[in-house]
Formats: structure tokens, sequence, C-alpha cells
């Protein structure tokens, strides 16, 4: 089995009151996706920063400046070479295994993308850096997809929902899962799939990069079962009282039950001490009225459920 490196994109939500967030997070993880370089192009000195706060061995991936790809649709003109420049400058310094670069929707269906890709590929030079490409809202046609594997690009897709098109000795993976845009938590049965289809003999190495609200706990979770072959509980209980701690994260109330279905359905929580189960799945069996604290919720699920 190749190296398996498992994150997030970004540190800014670790969930830390005080102190540095990207040292706490790189004491827990061995890779983090940059996102911020999306955004913007970095600072220098941020850049080097970043890069001594964390352990010689962790891992950066950079997320390549958005209007490379949708401002300037990939076209070759002074501005997208200084954002390629800078691009460079931020993976050498940060050591960077990876620079993703977005496609979106748009620019999936333009008829020039590959011999434009062909042109940006051709003009990058990273070094040990690979190059990973993401196609958004649309699949890239093969022409396309042999553009990729003659610059020996990665083909980056979501692992939980597609399979890369283009043989690669590296993985990587932006991971988002099947839920409305990042609500979404993996279960079990999910992260186990991930991790065998990373753990392939093909790939040298898989980079797993879990985006969406609940990120730190599924890389977490991830990590857990790759070395251990277990996964942990959500919570200190089984049964409804670990629903009731996972819905007293952030549930409204009064409410009703296609409300709770909609804003909490997509949570998991501990079944038993081995299994996870979706809330859906329980708060399905609630009769229909509207329900004033969530007391009165595990009661009425008590009542269903026995």
């Amino acid at each position: 089995m190749g190296q398996i490196r498992i994150g997030a994109g970004g540190w800014d939500y670790f969930n830390l009151p005080n102190g540095d967030r990207l040292k706490a997070y790189s004491s827990v993880y061995d890779f983090v996706e940059v996102n911020s370089t999306y955004y913007r192009i970095p600072n220098p000195s941020a850049v080097a920063s970043w890069r001594r706060r964390v352990p010689l061995e962790f891992e950066f991936s950079v997320r390549c400046q958005r209007d490379l790809a949708e401002l300037h649709r990939l076209e070759l003109t002074p501005k997208t070479v200084r954002i390629i420049d800078s691009m460079e400058r931020t993976c050498r310094h940060l050591k960077a295994g990876v620079l993703t670069v977005l496609i979106p929707k748009a620019l999936v269906g333009d008829r020039e993308l590959g011999s434009k890709l062909n042109s940006v590929l051709s003009t990058i030079s990273l070094g040990e850096t690979r190059i990973a490409i993401e196609f958004r809202g649309g699949e890239p046609t093969r022409d396309t997809l042999n553009i990729l594997h003659d610059h020996n690009a990665v083909h980056c897709v979501d692992l939980s929902t597609q399979d890369p098109e283009v043989d690669s000795s590296i993985l990587y993976s932006r991971l988002f899962g099947k839920g409305k845009e990042n609500i979404y938590e993996f279960d079990d049965n999910e992260l186990q799939s991930i991790a065998t289809k990373a753990s392939g003999p093909k790939f040298e190495k898989s980079i797993l990069a879990f985006h969406g609200v609940r990120m730190y706990g599924d890389a977490a979770r991830l990590k857990t079962f790759v070395s251990s072959g277990k996964f942990p509980s959500l919570t200190g209980q089984v049964g409804l009282g670990s629903l009731g701690e996972i819905l007293k994260e952030d549930a409204r109330f009064p409410t009703t039950k296609s409300q709770l279905i909609e804003e909490q359905g997509w949570k998991l929580y501990d079944k038993s001490g081995e299994e996870r189960a979706r809330a859906r799945e329980v708060l399905e069996r609630l009769p229909e009225r509207t329900y004033p604290t969530l007391d009165d919720v595990l009661a009425s699920l008590k009542r269903a459920v026995l």
C-alpha cells in the first residue's frame, strides 16, 4: 500500500479557542489544502510563516488562484503569467505536493479547453509539485483528459462519487460527499470505501482533502480507521442519547418534523457502540406536528421506537 495523506481544506475553522490554529491543526493531521490562495495571491511572508509553523514532514497542497481559469479562461496573458509565477513561488516555498486547478463549469464546455490546458501545462514549471485538474459541473472530453495524461497531471475527483479517468501514480481527491453543497457527513461505509480506493496498488501516494461542515471530523475518523481498522464513536452515548447530543448542537425550536429532517437529517449519530446511522432514519419516525423543545422530540421518538 502506498502513502496516504489525510486532511482538510484549510485550518481557519479548526476548533481552537486561542492560539495558533495551523500549528494545532498540524499536530493532528499530516496534510492541509491551502484554500486562501484560490481567492487571492498570498503574501510571501505569510507563506514562509505557514511553512515555519508546521513539522518538516507536514505536507501542503495549494489551490491555484481562480482568475487563471474563471476570469482569464486559461488564456496566456501577462496577468495569467504573473498568477502562474506566484503559484510556482508559493508551491516552492511550501514544498507543496500538489497544485490544484479548478476548471469552472463554463470552461468545461469550451471547445478550445484542451488546447488551452495544453498551453498552460506547458508553461507551468513546478519541479516535484504535481498539478491536479478538477472539472466542476461537467465532464471533460477524452481529448482533454489525454492532455492531462501527456503532462503527467492528476485528474482530481471527489472519490465518494467518481473515479479518476486518467492513470496516475498519485491520487488527489477533494471530498464533499452526496449532500447539498458542503452540508454532509461521511458514514462509516463511505469512509471505508474511500480508504479502499485510496489504498489501491496503482497509487504510490493518495491525498484526501475533506471539505464541508464536518471536514475535520471526517478526516479524523478516516485517519483512525486507516491506522486501527476501527471507527471511533461520535458522542459519549448511544441511541437516542447520542441523537440528542448531535441535535443539541444547533437545532432550532420550535420546529416541525420536516424542518428537522431537512436541517438535521444529514448528521450521523451513534446507533450503537459499533454502528453509526443517519439522523434522518430515526427522525422520519416522528409524528407530523410542531415540536416546542428537544426534550419533546426525544420523548416522541422514544414512544415511536418502543
